[in-house]
């Protein structure tokens, strides 16, 4: 009998799927260890004469729980790529040295992060730094002499050693203390070839972001007092001298700053901003805009041609001539390149996918870049081409598995009026794989964060999960979501609870219309303001058969102080617990408590410190001690607003499910984990 190799069966194989071209090899739905086995691509820089890309590839390590780097350097034609750092090493804050030279970034040298560099040519990566504390940011000179970079101030020896020993008390809100011990922030210039470091700045502020000027002779900067979370007003501009002279104060407004970059020709540095700003720390809820500063004439001017939506996932960037800025912004659900004209304020689209395009570098002379894209049924990849999207070369091909083996859902994007106040609502729908026409799906409504956040067409492995499982999706946009414009941004302000629900039950009023879905088999799950929205929404609304809330704020007023409020405060309930009471009472779940009639399951991190930990043990413990329906809660030890831990987040997908199957199916499911060979 003669045996046949796997070469020869292979062959076979594709010879019978070239001669049959509607066979396919058989999928299967997603599970949830596929979701924790996606590998993510980050860290993408493309060096300065666009012949190299440099990126990561973020990996489960189920064995550790958690995830491990590994770092390469490819060809920008999509040749090849090659492993770059040694295994064991992990970085951050990777830049490519102006002349294309080296390879810098940030790492663990025992217990600080101190800066690298490694020869692009070859070699190993060296340790050039020795600062006593860690360093946080840096920032080349344009004629590669050394860095600008940024680290707390150090504590004396004394003072350290009483600190280990547990003299750390915090003094809450004084300076520079938030809830938090915090120090204050130092600048420094570290002179290559002498590798001796030089105090640029040592005044009382904590340093958020910083840039170089063209010469090297000046940096701003953006500097708060202190770090209390609800106080972002008080960021303002600063510049000093690199040599540490002439220190001064930019901006006066009231109003956060960020995305610091100075022009080319050194005459202006563009900021982002609210574009209204009031006394007292009040400015308006805007998408923001564009400022220029002009360095030597002190004058702004707004551009006003930027408004759509956030600057998302990207980079920002001035055009060698100082003519244009380029920068990534959400435009409803998908993101795009944009750039302004600055002169002229006029803003233009370079790319016009469908999906979510990030920019993440460019060549010097921004002929190239370098970018990952996503769309609802693509995992995230590195891509390289011109700024136009003409003949782009991918670089990673990161979850090939994806593609071959898993069925996905199909998505579509969906519009209906809301029945308060008619506004125009958009959405991401789902449909799960395979589904029978005349089949009544389940369905899961997913509300998102933010508020101000955003749905957009990018890839999310838990839709499909819930896919795979046969449930159709909604993912609303509702009122107060970004990339839609600020009257719609502003559209929650004083409608916090009443205004998005009805939004998004206007939603799913109109797929039950359109779509075959089973009205008597509807769920709702949401994270962060998510879980606000879902646990205000359970308390007025009786149609869903079972809940997820995660990291949700159930009573405003509780969440004075220990949390992230100051949205709150200043646009979407108004004013004080204090002398506000009965509208924060309004918007706040826990007063409508025992209107509950949906089973919830809550998830919160244990460490979380955007909504604090013991709303959802109030919420839990209401639900518990009335009684009137079954309900779980689930915290996280070590996690904060978001859960990380592959453990973690294997146990949260599992008990949603399992919540979701009993509560709207009425099945009792358990999960198996899928043998790999």
């Amino acid at each position: 009998m003669v045996k046949r190799g796997r070469g020869f069966i292979c062959l076979i194989l594709f010879v019978f799927m070239m001669v049959n071209p509607g066979f396919s090899l058989e999928k299967r739905p997603m599970t949830v260890d596929d979701v924790l086995n996606i590998v993510d691509v980050d860290d993408v820089v493309l060096s300065p004469d666009g012949r190299h890309v440099f990126y990561s590839l973020r990996k489960l390590n189920w064995e550790k729980n958690n995830y491990t780097f590994s770092y390469y350097l490819g060809d920008a034609e999509g040749r090849s790529s090659r492993l770059f750092l040694r295994k064991g090493l992990e970085g951050s804050n990777f830049k490519f040295s102006p002349d294309g030279r080296f390879l810098s970034f940030l790492s663990k040298v025992g217990k600080h992060d101190q800066l690298f560099l490694i020869p692009v040519d070859g070699g190993e990566a060296q340790a050039v730094t020795n600062h006593p504390v860690s360093i946080k940011d840096y920032q080349w000179l344009k004629d590669c002499s050394g860095f600008v970079f940024l680290a707390d101030e150090a504590r004396s020896e004394e003072e350290q050693k009483e600190y280990e020993l547990g003299a750390d008390a915090v003094f809450v809100d004084e300076s520079p203390n938030g809830k938090e011990n915090a120090r204050f922030s130092r600048l420094w210039f570290f002179d290559l070839a002498s590798k001796t470091a030089i105090n640029i700045f040592k005044g009382k502020l904590v340093i958020e972001e910083f840039e170089v000027s063209p010469k090297g002779d000046q940096v701003v900067f953006v500097g708060r007092p202190d770090t209390r979370t609800n106080y972002p007003f008080l960021a303002e501009i600063y510049l000093v001298n690199r040599d540490g002279s002439g220190f001064q104060r930019v901006t006066y407004n009231q109003g956060p700053e960020s995305d610091l970059k100075w022009s080319p020709d050194g005459e202006k540095i563009m900021f982002h901003a609210p574009y209204k700003q009031v006394k007292g720390g009040k400015y308006e809820l805007s998408n923001g805009s564009f400022w220029l500063y002009f360095v030597s004439k002190g004058k702004f001017r707004r551009l006003a041609s930027q408004h759509q939506g956030e600057m998302y996932g990207g980079i920002k960037e001035w055009s060698p001539d100082s003519r244009y800025f380029y920068f990534n912004e959400l435009h409803g659900t998908k993101t795009n390149l944009y750039r302004i004209d600055v002169e002229k304020d006029q803003l233009e689209a370079l790319t016009d996918t469908s999906g979510t395009l990030w920019v993440r570098s460019f060549s010097q002379d921004l002929r190239k870049m370098a970018y990952i894209y996503q769309d609802y049924q693509t995992p995230p990849d590195v891509y390289v081409s011109d700024l136009r999207l003409i003949n782009p070369v991918r670089i990673t091909d990161s979850n090939p598995w994806i593609r071959k083996e898993i069925l996905l859902s199909s998505a579509q994007i969906i519009r209906w009026r809301s029945k308060k106040g008619g506004l125009e609502v958009e959405g991401m729908f789902y449909l799960p794989p395979q589904h029978q026409k005349n089949s009544q799906l389940p369905l899961i409504v997913h509300i998102h964060g933010g508020p101000a956040g955003v749905v957009e067409n990018s890839f999310r492995p838990e839709f499909h999960l819930f896919g795979g499982l046969g449930y159709a999706l909604l993912a609303p946009n509702y009122r107060g979501s970004t990339g839609y414009g600020d009257e719609f941004l502003q559209a929650l302000k004083g409608e916090v609870g009443d205004g998005e629900h009805a939004d998004i039950m206007s939603g799913v009023d109109y797929v039950l219309k359109h779509y075959p879905l089973n009205p008597e088999q509807l769920a709702v799950r949401g994270w962060s303001w998510g879980g606000v929205s879902t646990g205000y929404l359970i308390t007025h609304v009786h149609r869903f058969k079972a809940a997820s809330a995660g990291a949700g704020v159930y009573n405003w007023a509780a969440e004075t102080g220990p949390g992230f409020n100051f949205d709150v405060s200043l646009w979407y309930i108004g004013g004080t617990p204090w002398d506000n009471p009965e509208e924060w009472a309004k918007r706040s779940a826990i007063t409508y408590v025992k209107n509950v009639r949906t089973p919830v399951i809550l998830f919160h991190g244990g460490r979380d410190t955007t909504s604090s930990v013991n709303q959802s043990l109030m919420f839990f413990t209401a639900l518990r001690d009335i009684g009137q329906v079954p309900v779980r809660y689930v915290k996280f030890p070590r996690e904060g607003h978001g859960i990380r831990e592959p453990r973690h987040r294997r146990i949260l997908m599992i008990e949603e499910i399992r919540w979701f199957e009993k509560y709207v199916r009425g099945k009792d499911w358990s999960y198996k984990k899928r043998k790999t060979s």
